[in-house]
Formats: C-alpha cells, sequence, structure tokens
C-alpha cells in the first residue's frame, strides 16, 4: 500500500471475489483491480435487505482489501436503487428520456441512502485516508460528508456516460445533483464527450462556475479537477485466462457443435441501453442480404438478467426472445439454429474461452459509458488470427478504439454490412488491426486508469 494512506473505494454494491459467480461489471473489475494493486477499504452495501434500518458494517479483509459492508432496507433499496437510480439516473445519462419515470419520493430515498453511507463510512476514516466514489448511485456522497465534516480529499468517477445539459435538465433535481458534484475534488469521466458536457453543466448560470488552467473548474466555495480517465482492464491478464481456457471442456462443446461455421458472439447485461433488439434485427438483415452466410455463421449473445423487478427490462427479455424465435423459426435448418440466446451468466474464465473462439465480437450499445467487453474481446484474440471487433459509435469504447469496425447501432442495414465485412476482411488487416488497438488497450490499462485519478486525488489534499 502506498505510504500516503489507504485508499478507500466506495460503490453501490460491493463485490467479494468468487471464482464461482458470472464475470462482474466493469465497475466491479475495475475496482477490484484497483484495490488489489493500491490496498485498502472497498465500502458498500452487501446485497443484503432487510426490514429494519441498517446495521453496522461488518468487516472481512481478503489480501490487502478490507470490504467493509452494511446491509439496507428493503423498502428503501426499492425506492433508491429501483426507482431513482435506475428508473431516472440510468436512462437519463443514457439519453433515453422516454425510459425516465420520475417520482420525487424516490428522489428523497436516494437522499436518505447517501446519507446512510455517509454516517456509515465516517466513523471509519482515518486522517490520511483518500476516498474514492465511483458511479451515479452515489453522487451526494461527498457533500454529506463535507456536512458530516470530513475533509480527506474525495473523487468521484461516472463509469456511464454524462448527458449534455439540454437533456440533464429533464431532470426536476438537476441542480442539486450538479451542485452535489462541486464537492468532490477530482471528478473523472469516461471520455472527451462526457467531460465536455460536465464542462458545459457546471458553467451553466444555475450554477455559476468558471473553467480554469489545468482541467480545474472553480465553482462557489472552492475548485474541482474534472478530467478524463477512461477505464481499462488488464491486458496482459485477459490474454493468459483467454488462452489458459480456450480449450476447456465448456468451450470445446461449444467449438463441436459449432461444426466449420463462424462463432460471432456478444455479451452484455440485459438492458435496453445495449441496443441488443436492434442487434437481433441487424444479424437478420445480414442473413437477407448476404444470403451466402446463412448456414454459415451461428450469433451467441450472452445477456445475463438484471435488475429483476423493473418493467423496461422484463419487457426487453420478452422482446428478445421473441425477436430471436421469429429470427430462427424463418431461417434455421435441421441443422443450423442461426442465433443462440443465453439469458444466463458465466464464470469468467469461461467466457473468456468463448471469446477466444469467436471471429466477430459484436458490440453494439446504443449508448455505453466505456464496455470493457470490446476491450475483453481484442485482448482474448489470438494475435495470429485474431477476430475483428464490430464496435458502435456511440460506446465510450470507440473513442480509443478506432482501428475496429465503427457502426451506428441505430441502422440496421451499417451493422449488418460492419459484420459481413468484419467476415470477410483479410488476415493482414486483421492482424494490423488488432495490434494497433492492443497498443491502446495497454496504454490505457487498468493500471494507468487507477494511478492517474489516485494520483490526482491525493494532490487536492486539503
Amino acid at each position: 500500500m502506498s505510504g500516503n494512506g489507504r485508499l478507500i473505494t466506495v460503490s453501490n454494491r460491493v463485490a467479494m471475489p468468487n471464482p464461482n459467480r458470472p464475470a462482474a461489471g466493469g465497475l466491479a473489475v475495475g475496482v477490484l483491480a484497483a484495490l488489489e494493486d493500491e490496498g485498502g477499504v472497498w465500502f458498500g452495501w452487501d446485497g443484503k435487505l432487510t426490514a429494519s434500518d441498517s446495521h453496522d458494517p461488518q468487516h472481512v479483509t481478503r489480501g490487502k482489501i478490507t470490504f467493509s459492508t452494511i446491509d439496507l432496507n428493503e423498502r428503501e433499496y426499492e425506492l433508491y436503487y429501483n426507482g431513482f437510480s435506475n428508473r431516472v439516473l440510468w436512462p437519463l445519462f443514457h439519453y433515453l428520456l422516454s425510459y425516465m419515470l420520475y417520482d420525487r419520493r424516490e428522489f428523497e430515498a436516494y437522499l436518505r441512502v447517501n446519507a446512510l453511507f455517509a454516517r456509515k463510512l465516517k466513523p471509519l476514516l482515518e486522517p490520511d485516508d483518500i476516498i474514492w466514489v465511483h458511479d451515479y448511485h452515489l453522487i451526494p456522497l461527498a457533500a454529506e460528508l463535507r456536512n458530516a465534516g470530513v475533509d480527506q480529499p474525495i473523487g468521484f468517477f461516472l463509469h456511464v456516460p454524462f448527458p449534455g445539459y439540454d437533456v440533464l435538465q429533464a431532470l426536476p433535481d438537476h441542480e442539486y445533483l450538479l451542485r452535489s458534484l462541486s464537492a468532490y475534488d477530482v471528478v473523472g469521466f469516461q471520455t472527451e464527450r462526457d467531460l465536455a458536457s460536465f464542462r458545459e453543466a457546471m458553467t451553466h448560470p444555475i450554477i455559476g462556475g468558471e473553467l480554469a488552467e489545468g482541467n480545474r473548474i472553480d465553482v462557489p466555495g472552492g475548485s474541482l479537477i474534472a478530467d478524463v480517465y477512461p477505464i481499462g482492464i488488464d491486458v496482459d491478464g485477459i490474454a493468459t485466462l483467454a488462452e489458459a481456457n480456450k480449450d476447456t471442456e465448456n468451450v470445446q462443446r461449444m467449438r463441436a457443435s459449432l461444426g466449420n461455421r463462424e462463432l460471432l458472439i456478444g455479451v452484455d447485461r440485459l438492458d435496453y441501453s445495449k441496443g441488443l433488439r436492434r442487434r437481433f434485427q441487424a444479424y437478420e438483415r445480414l442473413l437477407e442480404r448476404y444470403p451466402s452466410n446463412q448456414g454459415n455463421l451461428v450469433f451467441m449473445q450472452i445477456a445475463p438478467p438484471t435488475r429483476v423487478g423493473i418493467r423496461a427490462y422484463e419487457e426487453i427479455r420478452a422482446q428478445l426472445e421473441r425477436t430471436a424465435g421469429q429470427i430462427n423459426g424463418r431461417f434455421a435448418d435441421m441443422d443450423w439454429v442461426p442465433i443462440r440466446y443465453l439469458n444466463k451468466g458465466f464464470d469468467r474464465p469461461t467466457l473468456m474461452g468463448m471469446l477466444r473462439t469467436a471471429r466477430v465480437g459484436l458490440v453494439t450499445p446504443i449508448r455505453d459509458g466505456m464496455n470493457l467487453v470490446a476491450k475483453e474481446y481484442l485482448a482474448s484474440q489470438d494475435a495470429e488470427d485474431p477476430g475483428v471487433l464490430v464496435l458502435s459509435k456511440l460506446a465510450g469504447a470507440a473513442h480509443e478504439l478506432t482501428e475496429a469496425v465503427l457502426v451506428n447501432p441505430y441502422d440496421t442495414e451499417d451493422v449488418a454490412d460492419g459484420i459481413n465485412r468484419s467476415l470477410h476482411m483479410p488476415a493482414d488487416e486483421r492482424r494490423e488491426r488488432h495490434a494497433a488497438m492492443l497498443k491502446t488497450l495497454r496504454r490505457n490499462d487498468i493500471t494507468a486508469w487507477r494511478t492517474r485519478f489516485v494520483a490526482d486525488l491525493r494532490k487536492k489534499r486539503r
């Protein structure tokens, strides 16, 4: 651990490592990698719901990491998480206002849970700590900690997009959230586009901030650093994992079931922002427009369920099952099913082995903060015979991975053409594109992400 004090990371959910659990999302993967390198404390909800108020934190130490977790009241969780966080902030930040369902009672619960996090975290803090808060669930946390007298440096990293002010102002409480963000010392984003949107919002007359030198924004009562810190992956770790698992029993079974057919793969949480229905329709268009692919391809979509109980997510699951069934009914033959839709997760080693096998990786969200699956797909490939990444222009990863086959996820013709182009790309071109993107992945890997953010946060000691 650094001699400069502990790193205290805070997120809505704490994910203790479990080799038998399906692969964690980008936030969990990134936070774990940072803490394994830096050492420190991970504080947040333990996944348990109770009928009573939250109890004092429970602590478990594994290696250099102490996991400090609290439980949450079931009613408060429903309002704070399924309510304001995921029925309001998630669609708003992904520019999908038609999915936004605002209820002031849910916003008030969001404030109460953030205040609870602050009350439970404060007694655990030591004078030399720095605090790194993650994602949209906990935007007000710094303001709550400051009100409680905490003066250690506090940083915030947003894993999802940050919308332009014209979109943000659709939220009745947007001024409160912006003022809450001004309580942080460092605010980080995935892309330059997100940073530009944040600067626009903070310099709006409603806040009155002013841009200054060195990525500083002067705000009423202080100043903060706002910058781009694209989250990365452990490139060599993924490559080693994929190589080690390319011939496991599960992956061999999958390859045997393919026969001589090429594999297209998509790996996404079951979420409307991932554009899965449009992706299915683009694949259908590929089979229509380029009929020589019929019988020679298999598209495997892995989509573990998420946010069970939210109606929008139940609807997208039903839509995907219907669409996959229609496409299979239309094109399938006795020995070929064009789409394999798996509404389940897989352990990380198996998943990396699957990614390595795929000729094309399909990452076509209609909006995404970064999307680490795109990076994992590239790192998992055999450098001598790599597959091709088809990537949405609206994913944060597209700002870095410019050598991917970039497509507009709203245009099914464009996506279909991109897939077909990838399937017929010469080996030399595939190797050249892969090598260029791998170089980018190494430059912006998980260590660079953590190192830059933590270094900037340490400079802000008050």
